[in-house]
């Protein structure tokens, strides 16, 4: 058996002791609630054995944590994970998919708030409110395999920008770059502003008219029906133009996006998690991925 901090510190070097002490006493208690849960329905009933009899885990919950992680962060095969652990390969996607779908449910960590995550948009906006926090949002993409040929929707995840197959996540963050909250990816041909016009943006600038997101030039739209609050670089001055009046204009326009710059931050520290460079897994898996990543980078970035 290998050691488990040795795996935790060489081989994941994105996380600290601490912050793994802490997911396994936030983790445990919903993993052992779910497996209970699957006992009983497999069962059909209560047990009849007394508790602790049977087989034992050849992972613990531990080990688990640290395999997915390690997965996540280096997307190492299921083989080499298994060698690592000394235990069959079969073993190793059952356990990722357990602790994967519970690092995507928990959310966002909200800084010098660790009681409070963040995992819808209302909840992002009602804390922007609450704490006078301007928004940053923009949208990211990922390479994913090419769906097979004569299939319905094909075209769908064919990105207008890269002309690659790709999925799309919206990503909003604070002035210091800290990952707030992702949505559920969505193919790559959907524009950026109507990606967030379904997550329901429209319905928060509503109840939330105190809160200021900064946009792209891509979110023109939600800039034109939410005026004051969705905000976009300024446009650029017709032709002929006084001199002063362009200066004035390359100022404005460089000011926001120095402002803006630090969701792209947030998105860089994404990238950093070999998973999300080039997706090469089944793409319905891939929303709880970037959702757990979003969730962890966030842990580290409260911090800050």
């Amino acid at each position: 058996m290998v050691n488990r901090a040795v795996l935790a510190h060489r081989l994941f070097t994105g996380i600290s002791r601490e912050h793994l002490a802490g997911l396994v006493e936030e983790l445990a208690a919903p993993w052992e609630a779910g497996l209970e849960s699957r006992r009983h329905a497999a069962r059909g009933g209560v047990r009849k054995r007394a508790a602790g009899a049977g087989a034992r885990h050849q992972l613990v919950f531990i080990d688990r944590l640290v395999a997915t992680l390690i997965h996540l962060r280096h997307d190492l095969p299921h083989s080499v994970l298994g060698l690592l652990f000394g235990i069959d390969r079969s073993t190793i996607p059952r356990a990722i998919g357990e602790i994967r779908r519970l690092l995507a449910e928990r959310g966002c960590a909200v800084p010098h708030q660790p009681d409070l995550r963040l995992r819808t948009l209302a909840d992002v906006f009602a804390y922007a409110q609450a704490e006078g926090v301007e928004l940053r949002l923009d949208a990211t993409e990922i390479q994913v395999p090419r769906p097979p040929a004569n299939r319905g929707g094909r075209r769908a995840f064919v990105s207008g920008e890269t002309k690659q197959n790709t999925m799309k996540a919206t990503v909003i963050a604070d002035w210091r770059g800290r990952t707030l909250w992702t949505d559920a990816l969505r193919p790559g041909r959907m524009h950026d502003a109507t990606a967030a016009r379904n997550e329901g943006i429209a319905v928060c600038f509503q109840h939330f008219p105190d809160v200021e997101v900064l946009l792209d030039d891509g979110n023109l739209g939600l800039s034109r029906d939410h005026r004051g609050q969705a905000i976009t670089p300024p446009r650029k001055p017709r032709s002929g133009a006084l001199p002063g009046r362009v200066e004035q204009w390359e100022r404005d326009r460089h000011g926001h996006s120095s402002d803006r710059i630090t969701v792209e931050h947030a998105l860089a520290d994404h990238k950093r998690w070999k998973q999300l460079i080039r997706w090469t897994h089944r793409r319905d898996r891939l929303a709880d991925i970037y959702c757990a990543i979003a969730g962890l980078v966030s842990d580290r970035t409260a911090q800050a």
